[in-house]
């Protein structure tokens, strides 16, 4: 139940369904593939390789290809990254590419609304093949209100975030980041060319996806780029933001792995970009990664006062300095059991573990244990009161420590974080929609990668399930038919959005209107098939209040 498999092969079902069409890309013909009235459009260059001495450089945007055709019938490799699962990604150093879905024989001259999805994995994780947005084009054009659906890779782990001191000096930080920022400038250069509008571009993301659309969004500039934005499960501070330099053992284990630059005297950023053999990096990332004492070790850091993250993310919000962009940003009812190991068994270990994952330094911190007692207070060893939520006393056959962390965990990377962007987003007059997603039974779309694997029953409504139905996989994965009908009405208020800015245009499903997140009016829509409805934006408001307030001391 735990894989990408159901994506992957799906696609690769679509994507043999029929003849290929073809669109003209400046001097290159791009071959794709049509299923029904949709046609694919993948694997198309949008930077130069990032290899050699591209290494650790910022990406080169592609004003043009370097062919007169090119096939594009199939997504490009994945980034370098970890495996996970029965079914390896297929990656390559040579990734950043994108991919477009679009309806059926479209003139250029439509300029049809852009939705440009950022993928998840924790930054190293992940690829833009895992995501067939066939189905959510054909519900587009179903409805009257067609789009263009856009995807890209970017780089990951060490190689796109990379951590130290020499990172930093070698301006080599959030390299991810500016990958997705230029996947974004090739938009608006090339989408006309498919018939979509640059003016017209809805940037939305899920997990790692969606903290880095936040990212983003911290950025003033990035209003040149998109018009808007959806924020499914996931902020700026969805890992604790530090410098550079707090993960510099993470680099020195990354390095030392691999035999050519482990002893090497010189600049080991250097070493790197003179190495030619992507599976030593390869294995790298996955030796580092498994001595890391965290699951995302590799992720935005602050880079300063003109990087893409100049200080930490609720010091900005308070400020002011982000894209003031109209956005929809929400969570799913259990978001913290994906990101909890379930043999967590004591309070000890409990705050052991919070230590760890927000300390910035080795040093004792007395302000954030004093927090985190506190947090230990607001969240109390009460099974009844933990993630997942609405189980009563159930413990899954694990400590009740493990819904007492879940809880914790869920609200400090998420909940928390929603409710400050949505109340600082409209403190400033920013349109905002607020959405819990609490579909009981809905399956993460990939397994956890932090202990064992728990039973569904214990995940509860947990981190990624809403992809299922944003996908259109509810069929897939044996959901009921009100699942199924969920599922279009959520796609529905997507597409809404992405075309009028507002997710209540009345047109396709039958739906209740969803009315906007302000002071005034702290409401948030409840995503579920039996109870489609706003509810207040209250639950545990004191505990995520506690967090928000001590936003600096949990480095978000």
């Amino acid at each position: 139940m735990f894989t990408k498999l159901s994506l992957t092969s799906l696609l690769s079902f679509v994507l043999a369904a029929q003849a290929n069409p073809t669109v003209q890309l400046g001097n290159t013909t791009l071959t794709g593939a049509k299923f029904d009235n949709v046609e694919f459009y993948g694997g198309i260059p949008y930077a130069e390789a990032p290899v050699g001495s591209l290494r650790f450089k910022n990406p080169v945007l592609l004003s043009k290809l370097n062919s007169t055709t090119l096939n594009a019938s199939q997504f490009g490799p994945g980034c370098l990254q970890p495996p996970v699962g029965s079914e390896e990604t297929k990656t390559s150093e040579d990734c950043l590419s994108i991919n477009i879905f679009r309806p059926a024989n479209l003139a250029s001259s439509k300029a049809l609304p852009v939705m440009a999805f950022i993928h998840g994995g924790g930054f190293i994780f992940g690829s833009s093949a895992g995501y067939n947005a066939s189905s959510l084009v054909k519900q587009s054009i179903s409805r009257g209100t067609p789009v263009i659906y856009v995807s890209f890779n970017y780089r990951l782990g060490p190689l796109g975030f990379a951590q130290g001191r020499e990172a930093a000096e070698s301006n080599a930080l959030n390299l991810g980041l500016r990958d997705q920022l230029t996947a974004l400038q090739w938009i608006q250069d090339h989408v006309a060319s498919f018939g979509g509008s640059k003016s017209k571009v809805t940037l939305f993301g899920e997990s790692a996806g969606s903290a880095a659309v936040s990212t983003l969004f911290l950025n003033p500039n990035l209003a040149k780029l998109v018009r808007a934005g959806i924020f499914e499960s996931g902020a700026a501070g969805l890992t604790s933001v530090t410098g550079p330099s707090t993960r510099q053992l993470d680099w020195d284990n990354f390095v030392n792995a691999i035999p050519e630059c482990a002893n090497s005297t010189g600049s080991s950023i250097e070493c790197l970009q003179r190495l030619d053999n992507s599976t030593t990096l390869q294995q790298a990332i996955i030796t580092s990664w498994a001595e890391s004492k965290e699951g995302y070790p590799w992720v935005p850091v602050l880079d300063g006062p003109n990087g893409l993250l100049p200080d930490l993310p609720s010091v900005l919000l308070e400020k002011g300095k982000f894209a003031r962009l109209p956005f929809i940003a929400g969570s799913n009812l259990d978001e913290g059991t994906y990101f909890v190991n379930p043999l967590v068994n004591s309070t000890a270990e409990v705050k052991s573990r919070l230590l760890a994952n927000y300390s910035s330094s080795t040093a004792p911190d007395k302000a954030l244990e004093a927090a985190i007692d506190r947090l230990l207070e607001l969240y109390p060893d009460i099974p009844a009161l933990g993630s997942p939520y609405n189980t009563a006393n159930q413990t899954f056959g694990f400590s009740s420590q493990f819904k007492r962390l879940s809880s914790i965990m869920g609200d400090l990377m998420i909940t928390a974080q929603r409710r400050e962007w949505i109340q600082a987003a409209s403190k400033f007059g920013v349109k905002t929609f607020g959405y819990l997603f609490t579909d009981a039974g809905a399956p993460p779309i990939a397994p956890p990668t932090v202990g064992p694997v728990s039973p569904a029953a214990a995940l509860g409504v947990t981190h990624t399930s809403e992809l299922v139905y944003l996908y259109n996989l509810t069929a897939a994965f044996q959901r009921p038919a009100s699942a199924m009908a969920l599922s279009i009405q959520m796609v529905d208020y997507w597409i809404s959005f992405a075309t009028t800015l507002d997710p209540n245009d009345g047109l396709g499903s039958v739906r209740p209107a969803w009315s906007q997140h302000t002071d005034g009016n702290k409401m948030v829509l409840e995503l579920n098939s039996v109870n489609l409805s706003m509810i207040p934006d209250n639950y545990r408001e004191q505990q995520t209040d506690f967090i928000t307030s001590n936003a600096v001391i949990f480095r978000q």
